[in-house]
């Protein structure tokens, strides 16, 4: 553990940038989630529709679906429930390991992420893709793959 007086503190201009990512990351996901209630989905069920209906056979391990989303497996485990009971997303045994569970994307979810798609992406569009000048774009994406290439 590093000890406090080790730290190097942000600087001002670090602190304004820090503190207007944590703005704008919550007034985007605010827009988004708004965006697809209608749906009755929100981001984080989107987003896991969209990771299973890239996957092969519509399919993936909850082990493997929780990390390409990013959450606990016990907070996708709670999600894909409340899919599971709307009829999008259903649940298998894994053949191979018996402690394994598959998650898969029904027909009716594949048509409900093609119907909410529309908007997913015309809301990510007004509430960052358009509102950022290209090139302050391309060198946020750079930004973002250094820290996730840090993480590995």
């Amino acid at each position: 553990m590093t000890a406090t007086r080790d730290v190097v503190w942000l600087s001002a201009e670090q602190q304004r940038v820090w503190r207007s990512w944590l703005s704008a990351s919550a007034a985007i996901n605010e827009h988004l989630n708004e965006e697809l209630r209608p749906f009755g989905l929100d981001l984080g069920e989107y987003e896991i529709l969209v990771r299973l209906s890239e996957a092969p056979e519509r399919q993936l391990r909850m082990s493997e679906l929780a990390a390409s989303v990013r959450q606990s497996r016990s907070r996708l485990t709670h999600a894909v429930s409340r899919l599971e009971k709307k009829g999008i997303v259903g649940r298998t045994n894994c053949p191979f390991d018996g402690r394994g569970v598959i998650a898969h994307l029904t027909d009716p979810g594949f048509e409900l992420l093609a119907e909410a798609a529309f908007a997913h992406v015309r809301s990510v569009r007004d509430a960052f893709v358009d509102v950022v000048d290209p090139a302050d774009f391309e060198a946020l994406g750079r930004a973002m793959n250094a820290v996730l290439a840090a993480e590995d």
